[in-house]
């Protein structure tokens, strides 16, 4: 008798331990390189909702960017995406690097817009993007929004990135150190302000940054790609060193599920993210830029999940 009860009771245990496996669900989180904005708010978003919503552990990847996360979103390989809306949208129509293979891309939110930086440095003689020419220049990394968007920046001021630049495919932080060391003369980034990788260049001893200005060509952009670029200014106070306020061109970011994600969990996601908003503005200030009145389809540029739909309807918007 003892021992089929003590062997009752281990397997209580056993069925229990299970049973706790089976609701505990894991949550990846695509996010970006080292040195940009998605990474660390990613991995403050992985902790919170890892903490808010029962029975969820969710955590932060490293990836190549925006076009690496559609891939891995769509296929079902991650649960959550940070990218940029121009990046989504060729995903959800099979466009440009997604051409013929349209992906089920969802939004949950529209996060916070992306600068594109053009960066370099004094003594390389380049002072507007027409300089480029000739010049060893990193376009962003492979699997990278930063290098759809640097292409198309280039294309409309009449360069060839494929004739008339050197061309290298890096992350922010590895475009720093090879702007440092002068393997290279500028370099493409998109991402919120400050990008941290950024912050490291204006902050090096001996090393003048500069900034090229490209809004000027953002109305060519509009034509060709539509109303998801606009121009915009990176405010001299962003980065130690700045003369002036930088005129770049910006792009919103989103934050992505599959459409096959259930109502429930994109909604409590939704909720969650919005919720705690306040404790997301400490891994990182860009945060304090994602707000429920900046919720619209003309932003997210893919349609919304359900489950998103529902949370903001509570919240009187509606964007069905």
């Amino acid at each position: 008798m003892k021992l089929r009860t003590v062997a009752a009771f281990g397997l209580g245990l056993v069925l229990a331990a299970g049973a706790a496996v089976a609701q505990n669900k894991q949550l990846t989180i695509a996010t970006g390189g080292t040195g940009g904005v998605y990474y660390p708010l990613g991995g403050g978003l992985a902790n919170i909702l890892s903490k808010e919503i029962p029975g969820i552990t969710a955590t932060a990847e490293v990836t190549g960017g925006s076009v690496d996360n559609m891939r891995l979103v769509g296929s079902g390989r991650t649960d959550i995406a940070f990218s940029q809306v121009d990046a989504a949208w060729d995903a959800l129509k099979g466009l440009d690097k997604f051409k013929d293979k349209p992906l089920p891309i969802r939004a949950l939110a529209v996060l916070y817009p992306n600068h594109m930086h053009v960066v370099t440095v004094d003594g390389t003689g380049i002072t507007k993007i027409e300089d480029l020419k000739g010049k060893r220049v990193s376009t962003g990394s492979p699997g990278s929004a930063t290098e759809v968007f640097a292409f198309r920046v280039l294309e409309a001021a009449g360069v060839d990135s494929n004739k008339d630049i050197t061309r290298e495919r890096l992350g922010a932080a590895e475009s720093v150190n090879a702007l440092k060391d002068r393997k290279i003369d500028a370099f493409f980034w998109v991402g919120g302000l400050p990008t941290a990788a950024v912050t490291d260049l204006a902050a090096t001893p001996n090393t003048k940054i500069r900034f090229i200005d490209i809004a000027q060509f953002t109305p060519k952009m509009i034509e060709k790609y539509g109303q998801i670029y606009a121009p915009a200014v990176i405010p001299k106070a962003t980065y130690s060193g700045m003369e002036k306020d930088a005129q770049n061109v910006t792009v919103w970011n989103i934050l992505a599920v599959n459409e096959s994600m259930p109502a429930d969990l994109a909604y409590n996601i939704t909720k969650v993210l919005f919720s705690t908003l306040g404790d997301l503005e400490k891994v990182h200030k860009e945060a304090s830029n994602i707000k429920l009145d900046l919720q619209s389809k003309a932003r997210s540029g893919v349609p919304f999940h359900p489950g998103a739909l529902k949370f903001f309807a509570e919240k009187g918007i509606k964007l069905d």
